[in-house]
């Protein structure tokens, strides 16, 4: 009796251990009502404009009547593009901020830029250049911009951003999505602020996320997605065979010791 009493308890284990194994849709659905309702209206967070800090690269163009000017301040010239600029090659076709918040542009010295955003910086650019030259029109733009996402994702690395806007859905679908075992309910982003690193944990589950100012994504943010605990039970690893083989070994030696 204390043999089958020992198989009993093992049997019970076993359906223990694949009851644990198994997730939840609860745990993989993103965006949850958490007692709304469908038609219940969430407003996003309103995010910021991104200010620019120490380190960034400005793509700068200046369009003037005279192409002979336009040239003078510009480090590409008006028949080449920026779309194929890698990390490497950003510094040669930009302006680089450096630790004290200036770009040195040409004629005018070193330009505080740092704290502001993108369309200020155009606007004082404007005012600027016209003590040199009439009706200049300046076209400003952050270039060499990447977010990392590193963690339980399906393709973890270093993207090159372009939107202005990007939100965290639309970033994690760069990195094909969070992968099976993810912890939605601990998402991480480090973000860096002036000299002061912030680390935000929040959840993907609970639809708050749409009304935090982490809801979109900023140059130099790294995603951290946490894998979920325990998980080295994998479903897609788990010794299904062996489980059968002892569950009808168990029912045979049953058989026969009642027998």
């Amino acid at each position: 009796m204390n043999f089958i009493k020992s198989l009993f308890f093992a049997f019970f284990v076993i359906l223990i251990a694949l009851a644990t194994s198994c997730i939840t849709s609860e745990k993989l659905t993103y965006l949850q009502y958490s007692g709304l309702t469908a038609d219940t209206v969430v407003k996003t967070f309103q995010s910021q404009d991104y200010q620019v800090q120490p380190f960034d690269n400005l793509y700068i163009k200046v369009v003037t009547p005279d192409p002979q000017w336009s040239e003078m301040f510009n480090m590409v010239k008006s028949s080449e593009t920026t779309a194929n600029v890698s990390e490497q090659s950003a510094d040669l076709i930009s302006y680089s901020v450096d630790k004290d918040g200036r770009i040195d542009f040409p004629f005018t010295g070193k330009f505080e830029v740092s704290g502001k955003s993108i369309s200020n910086i155009k606007n004082e650019l404007e005012v600027l250049l016209k003590g040199y030259v009439t009706d200049a029109s300046v076209t400003v733009k952050m270039i060499n911009n990447y977010i990392s996402i590193i963690g339980e994702v399906s393709k973890p690395g270093k993207y090159l951003i372009y939107k202005e806007r990007l939100n965290i859905f639309q970033a994690l679908a760069m990195a094909g999505d969070l992968g099976e075992y993810s912890d939605r309910q601990k998402i991480q982003i480090i973000r860096q602020i002036d000299s002061t690193t912030v680390v935000k944990e929040f959840s993907l589950i609970d639809r708050s996320i749409l009304t935090s100012e982490y809801y979109y994504v900023m140059p130099n943010d790294v995603i951290y997605a946490e894998p979920m605990k325990g998980r080295f039970f994998q479903m897609n690893a788990f010794p299904y065979g062996v489980v059968l083989s002892v569950i009808t070994t168990f029912i045979l030696l049953l058989n026969v010791l009642q027998n």
